[in-house]
């Protein structure tokens, strides 16, 4: 069995250039990325601004294609947008015309095989999205317009927006970045039950080092720009996580050991 095959995500030697006059300069906006994730795991990458996290996102989504190198998810090629992902961003942006639940409907109105079955099963599509709204505590927020919801509701309507389609993996982006500390850890805690109930692959996208430690089995530390992994921090701490682990020695030294590495990427 191929590498490929064996992790759920494969990235070999991967480089990207954002266009032929940057790659004629020899100016990558990322170099030389080999990541390997397997079925189910939860991975966090973190690092200063501008080191390329966004670009690796679109590169895992075949957003982007590689200059150099290849990436495989699910055991295929990327070689165009993947239909196996979702993805969530710090911004909700809900459409503000449609209610909560046809928010959360959107992806099955536009991705197939969804799309051409959409208005023949609609009522059973309707029934998952409400299920996976009580899921996240917005059970008899279905009707309500996002103009409606605090920002930490419209967050948890997006990440159901991402997950509606069932993907294989969810993609986020900074996606508790802009609220307040307490209604991101209820965040934390809303994404930690629903990965551990579905156990799709994760790849998070932060700034919060606490939030990398907190969530994810694996910790990478992205380099300045050009971007590229220069720590692999494994977090052993137990599951399942509550919240009281944050103030433990064993979190804080975690979190302390990440700090003085990018720390470090920032002084050079």
């Amino acid at each position: 069995m191929t590498a490929a095959a064996e992790n759920f995500v494969d990235f070999q030697n991967v480089w990207l250039a954002y266009n032929d006059e940057l790659l004629a300069q020899n100016h990558f906006a990322v170099e030389d990325i080999n990541l390997q994730v397997k079925q189910g795991e939860f991975i966090a990458i973190v690092g200063p601004s501008g080191c390329g996290k966004s670009t690796f996102m679109k590169l895992t989504t075949g957003l982007r294609r590689p200059t150099k190198g290849s990436i495989h998810v699910g055991g295929q090629m990327v070689d165009g947008p993947l239909k196996i992902s979702g993805m969530a961003f710090q911004a909700p942006s809900l459409l503000p015309w449609r209610t909560t639940l046809d928010n959360v409907l959107l992806p099955l109105e536009i991705v197939e095989p969804y799309r051409s079955q959409f208005k023949e099963k609609r009522a059973e599509y309707e029934a998952r999205a409400i299920d996976l709204l009580r899921s996240v505590g917005l059970g008899g927020y279905e009707r309500q317009f996002p103009w409606q919801l605090s920002g930490g509701m419209q967050q948890r309507a997006s990440i159901c927006r991402a997950l509606i389609h069932e993907p294989k993996m969810l993609l986020l982006d900074e996606p508790f970045g802009a609220l307040d500390a307490f209604t991101r850890e209820e965040l934390w805690c809303t994404l930690r039950d629903l990965w551990t109930e579905r156990r799709f692959n994760v790849i998070l996208v932060t700034h919060d080092l606490r939030e990398s430690v907190f969530l994810a089995d694996t910790v990478y530390v992205m380099s300045k720009s050009p971007g590229r992994f220069v720590v692999r921090r494994e977090i052993d701490l137990p599951r399942p996580r509550d919240l009281e682990i944050t103030y433990t020695p064993a979190f804080t030294d975690i979190v302390h050991d990440l700090r003085s590495h990018i720390g470090a990427i920032r002084k050079t």
